[in-house]
């Protein structure tokens, strides 16, 4: 072994060993090493395919253990878990997914819902910030303020758009593959929202417009900036203030539903 190869090398030539089979082995490798490293390589891909059957039950379930297992072997594979946990693995898995699976966009879906389902689950604990603290702190705001408020969601929280029947899905998957499957895909496009209710994660189907408004104010848009987007371009007078009735309505229903731990003007 080349004495100029540090460590660092030495580390990145077994990875790279261990994620692609046509790579070359680490310097100075003989043939017991080399034998040991196919034993190695197929324990370790083992592993995260379990890993990712475990993380995404519902996901297996729908598409059956074949096609999950060659799904969850191309991800392992090609998306290397960059973390210290072995559940990491399950990061992107949803992208591999849309592109495996690319017409059954549901199983992608799917696949993001689980995950989003575990990361807030383990998100840290937080108190929600209801009504009754949420009116004294706005009870002095003007218009302007009102227009520039801005809201911290629960840590983790998630959302986008989908076509997945989701709701349905996700009951008739809860233990029984073989079970009657409800039509996979929604006639219009909905949105998602996930969050904790108490210790446990749950998910709500949402409109669009709803997600979007979610997701923007989640990245720092503040309250009128949510409210002209959900008047879409180039709005009259009444579209904006029936987005601001709109507006008023989704965060009333944020706030009861806990998903709100603080405000800011």
């Amino acid at each position: 072994m080349s004495a100029r190869q540090t460590l660092a090398d030495r580390q990145a030539a077994f990875l790279r060993s261990v994620l692609d089979e046509d790579a070359p082995l680490p310097e100075g490798w003989g043939n017991s090493q080399t034998a040991g490293m196919s034993v190695y390589r197929g324990n370790y891909r083992s592993a995260l395919v379990g890993a990712l059957e475990n993380t995404f039950e519902r996901t297996a379930r729908y598409v059956g253990e074949g096609p999950f297992k060659k799904v969850a072997a191309h991800h392992a594979i090609a998306h290397p878990p960059s973390g210290w946990t072995i559940e990491e693995a399950g990061s992107g898995f949803d992208a591999t997914c849309a592109q495996l699976f690319a017409n059954n966009p549901e199983v992608a879906e799917l696949a993001w819902l689980e995950w989003a389902m575990l990361q807030v689950s383990n998100a840290p604990e937080t108190q929600p910030f209801g009504a009754s603290e949420f009116g004294p702190a706005t009870a002095e705001f003007r218009d302007e303020d009102w227009m520039g408020l801005q809201i911290e969601f629960q840590p983790r929280a998630s959302s986008r758009e989908v076509r997945a029947n989701l709701s349905a899905l996700w009951i008739a998957l809860e233990e029984d593959a073989s079970a009657d499957r409800p039509d996979p895909l929604l006639e219009m496009a909905k949105g998602c929202i996930v969050s904790r209710e108490g210790e446990l994660p749950t998910f709500q189907i949402v409109t669009t417009g709803t997600a979007r408004a979610f997701d923007a104010m989640q990245s720092g848009a503040s309250y009128g900036e949510a409210i002209m987007l959900l008047a879409g371009g180039d709005p009259d007078a009444e579209a904006i203030q029936q987005a601001a009735v709109q507006a008023g309505a989704m965060l009333g229903e944020w706030l009861n539903e806990g998903l709100i731990v603080g405000v800011k003007a």
